[in-house]
C-alpha cells in the first residue's frame, strides 16, 4: 500500500510539474520553425559584442594559446590552426578535445589534442590523442588515388561520448583534402576513430568504429585496426552502445554520408524542407554540427549550421522535414542549445546579419521553442596573430556538453569555442542566464578565495594577462595581470540602470613605466561617456568630451583612491583622486540617458569592428614572446544611487 501511494505521489508531483511549466506547441504547430526568437533586440554590427546588454556573471578563460615559435607543446613547430572543440565532464574532470592544422584550415597534416582541468579554469598542456596519419598509396578505381606519404586532415562533429557502462570514449573524424571534392567532411574521407579514455589519465589504443566503405576505405587499406578487434569487453561493449545510439550518431552523418541505412535520417536530402528561402544554403550546406537538446514535452530538437532545425517524437528515431529557422541567423558557425540546471533552455550562436563569426550571443526560453532576451556572452574579439586559410575572426564553432557526457558542479553553463581559429576558450555563464541586477555594489574581495568566486563580476582572462585574488596592502584585492602582446584583461561588473551613480575604487598599479589601464563607465550597449586611463608614462588621464587631459601623475606602487560623481541628466561627471579633486564637471565622451556597468581593462578599448577579415590579415610579429608584465590591484568598489 505504501508504494502505491509513493508513486502516486510521484505521479501527481510530475504532473503539477509539468503542468507549471511552459508548453510548447505541439510538432505539428511547431514543424515549419522548430525554434524561434521573438526578442525585439539585434546585433549592431559594427561592435563586436553587438552592442547587447552582456551576460552578467560570465567568466571567459582561454585553455590554450597558439604559439608557433615557443609553442607549449613538445613539438618543434607550434600548430596556430586551431579549431572545433569538445567538452565533457567525468569522474570530477572537465576533458577538453580539440583539432589543429599546421597553419589554416583543410591544409594537412592534422591531428586532434586533449586537455583536462579539474575547475574549468586552469589547463594540462594539449596531449596529442589522434595523431598524424600517413596514408599508404591509395588506388580506389574510378573514386580516388593518393599517393603513398599522403597526410589527412581532421574533421569532426562529436568528440566524447560517456557509454552506460561508465566508459568515456574520444571520438575523431580521419579525412583529407586532396582536391575541391575531398574535403575532409565530403563524405569520401577514411573513417571515423574511436580510443578509451582511462581514470588514470591514459589512453587505450587507437580503433576504427566506422570505415567510409562506401568510399572504399576497410580494414585491409586502413592504419588502425576494427575496434571489435579488441580484447577488452568493456571497450567493445561501450562503442556497441554508442553505434546503436541513432541520437548520438548522428553527429557523424557529415563526415560519413553513407547510404547503408546506418542514419535515421539524410540530411542533405532537403527537398521541400519548409520555409527553404535562406539564399546563401543549398542543400550541400545541409545536416552538418548536428547537437540536439530535449523540450518538456519530450520532443527532441534538432540543430544543425546554417539555421537547420527538425523535431524527433522518439529521441531521434524519426524526424520531421528540416526547417529553416529565419530569426535564428547563425553565420553557418554553429548553434548550440541546451536545457540548463535553473530549467531554462539557452541557444548559443552567432548573431550577425552580415555572417561575420561575432559576437556569441546567448538567448533563453521556458519552453525550447521561444526564445527571448538576447545578450552578448562573449563580445572580445582579439587580433588573429597568424594568418591562415579560412580563419574567420571572432569566438566562433559553440559547443557545451551535450546530455549524457556529465554535468559539472555548480549552477553554470559551460560553452567552449574557437577563438579566430586559432586559441581554444571556454566560457562560464552563471545561471540563471541575465543581462541587469538589481543590487549596486560594495565589492572588498575579502570573502573571494580565487576569481572564480565573484558570480557576479565578468571575468576575460587570456594565459598571458590572468586575473586573480591576491594579498594586496591591506587585505586581498582583484589583481589584473597582463604579458600578452595583442589581448588584454578584463573586468567588468554590472550595476542597476542608473542615471546618476557615485563611484569609488582603490586602485595599486605596480609599474609606471608599462602597461595601460582602461577604466570605462558605459551604458547598458557599450557606449562609453566615462573614460579614464593611467598610461604608461605614469599619467592619470580622463577624456574631456572630445580631449584627453592629464589629471595627475602616478608612481610605482602607490595607491589611487578614486571617487567619481556621474550624471547623465547633465551629461556630466567628476572626479577626486586621493580626496584632491582633479576634474570637475568633465563632459561626457559620448551621450547617454542611462548607465549600467563599469569596466577595467588592461588595454586600448578595440570594441569597434576594424574592417579587417582573415583574407587581408598576415601573421602579427612578436607574438610568441610576452612583454614586459604590468600588474594592477583593485579593490573596495562601491557604487551606489546619487
Amino acid at each position: 500500500m505504501k508504494q502505491w501511494l509513493l508513486v502516486l505521489l510521484m505521479v501527481c508531483t510530475y504532473a503539477i510539474s509539468f503542468a507549471q511549466t511552459k508548453q510548447p506547441p505541439s510538432i505539428k504547430d511547431s514543424e515549419h520553425e522548430p525554434v524561434k526568437y521573438i526578442g525585439e533586440r539585434q546585433t549592431d554590427t559594427k561592435f563586436y559584442d553587438g552592442a547587447l546588454p552582456h551576460v552578467v556573471g560570465a567568466h571567459h578563460y582561454q585553455a590554450f594559446r597558439a604559439n608557433r615559435e615557443n609553442p607549449p607543446t613538445d613539438d618543434p613547430v607550434g600548430w596556430t590552426y586551431n579549431h572545433q572543440p569538445y567538452l565533457c565532464y567525468w569522474n570530477g574532470q572537465f576533458y577538453y578535445q580539440f583539432l589543429s592544422n599546421v597553419i589554416e584550415e583543410h591544409n594537412p597534416p592534422g591531428r586532434t589534442s586533449l586537455m583536462t582541468s579539474k575547475d574549468g579554469r586552469t589547463w594540462s598542456k594539449p596531449e596529442v590523442i589522434f595523431p598524424i596519419y600517413s596514408l599508404p598509396e591509395i588506388v580506389i578505381p574510378g573514386k580516388i588515388y593518393l599517393p603513398a606519404g599522403t597526410t589527412s586532415v581532421m574533421h569532426q562533429r562529436m568528440g566524447f561520448y560517456i557509454a552506460p557502462n561508465g566508459r568515456l570514449l574520444t571520438l575523431a573524424f580521419y579525412g583529407f583534402s586532396a582536391s575541391a571534392n575531398n574535403s575532409p567532411n565530403s563524405g569520401n574521407g577514411i573513417g571515423r576513430v574511436v580510443r578509451e579514455v582511462k581514470e588514470d589519465g591514459t589512453f587505450g589504443p587507437v580503433y576504427f568504429i566506422r570505415y567510409n566503405r562506401h568510399a572504399g576505405f576497410n580494414e585491409l587499406n586502413t592504419n588502425f585496426p576494427f575496434y571489435k578487434a579488441s580484447a577488452d569487453e568493456g571497450f567493445v561493449e561501450a562503442c556497441d552502445a554508442l553505434l546503436a545510439d541513432k541520437l548520438k550518431t548522428l553527429q557523424w552523418w557529415e563526415e560519413d554520408r553513407g547510404e547503408d541505412g546506418f542514419y535515421v535520417m539524410d540530411p542533405s536530402k532537403v527537398d521541400g524542407a519548409f520555409n527553404f528561402t535562406y539564399n546563401m544554403t543549398t542543400s550541400k550546406g545541409a545536416g552538418k554540427a548536428f547537437a540536439y537538446y530535449f523540450r518538456p514535452d519530450g520532443v527532441t530538437v534538432g540543430l544543425w549550421k546554417n539555421q537547420y532545425a527538425a523535431l524527433s517524437p522518439d529521441s531521434g528515431k524519426s524526424w520531421t522535414p528540416m526547417a529553416i529557422t529565419p530569426t535564428i541567423i547563425d553565420v553557418g558557425a554553429k548553434t548550440w542549445g541546451q536545457l540548463g540546471k535553473d530549467g531554462k533552455y539557452l541557444l548559443a550562436y552567432n548573431h550577425n546579419k552580415d555572417r561575420e563569426r561575432y559576437p556569441t550571443v546567448l538567448v533563453t526560453s521556458d519552453d525550447g521553442y521561444e526564445f527571448d532576451n538576447m545578450l552578448s556572452m562573449q563580445g572580445e574579439v582579439p587580433v588573429c596573430r597568424y594568418f591562415g586559410n579560412a580563419k574567420g575572426w571572432g569566438s566562433q564553432y559553440i559547443r557545451g556538453i551535450l546530455p549524457g557526457n556529465g554535468t559539472p558542479p555548480g549552477d553554470y553553463a559551460y560553452i567552449v569555442y574557437s577563438m579566430n581559429k586559432e586559441d581554444m576558450w571556454i566560457t562560464r555563464n552563471q545561471l540563471p542566464i541575465r543581462g541587469t541586477v538589481d543590487e549596486y555594489i560594495e565589492e572588498d574581495f575579502d570573502d573571494a578565495a580565487t576569481e572564480a568566486d565573484l558570480k557576479l563580476w565578468n571575468l576575460y582572462v587570456p594565459k598571458w594577462a590572468p586575473i586573480s585574488i591576491e594579498e594586496g596592502e591591506d587585505d586581498k584585492c582583484l589583481q589584473l595581470s597582463d604579458k600578452e602582446p595583442y589581448d588584454y584583461a578584463l573586468a567588468e561588473r554590472v550595476f542597476p540602470i542608473s542615471k546618476k551613480i557615485s563611484v569609488e575604487f582603490d586602485l595599486v598599479p605596480k609599474q609606471s613605466d608599462t602597461g595601460r589601464l582602461e577604466i570605462d563607465i558605459t551604458n547598458m550597449i557599450g557606449v562609453r561617456p566615462v573614460q579614464l586611463v593611467l598610461d604608461d608614462a605614469g599619467n592619470v588621464q580622463a577624456v574631456n568630451g572630445n580631449t584627453t587631459v592629464n589629471l595627475a601623475t602616478y608612481t610605482t606602487g602607490s595607491k589611487l583612491t578614486f571617487k567619481l560623481t556621474v550624471d547623465t541628466e547633465a551629461g556630466k561627471y567628476s572626479v577626486s583622486l586621493n580626496d584632491k579633486e582633479v576634474l570637475k564637471d568633465a563632459d561626457f565622451a559620448a551621450d547617454v540617458d542611462e548607465l549600467q556597468r563599469i569596466v577595467f581593462r588592461t588595454g586600448e578599448y578595440r570594441g569597434i569592428f576594424a574592417g579587417i577579415h582573415w583574407t587581408d590579415h598576415k601573421d602579427m610579429p612578436n607574438s610568441s614572446d610576452p612583454v614586459k608584465e604590468a600588474v594592477y590591484q583593485l579593490d573596495n568598489v562601491v557604487i551606489d544611487k546619487m
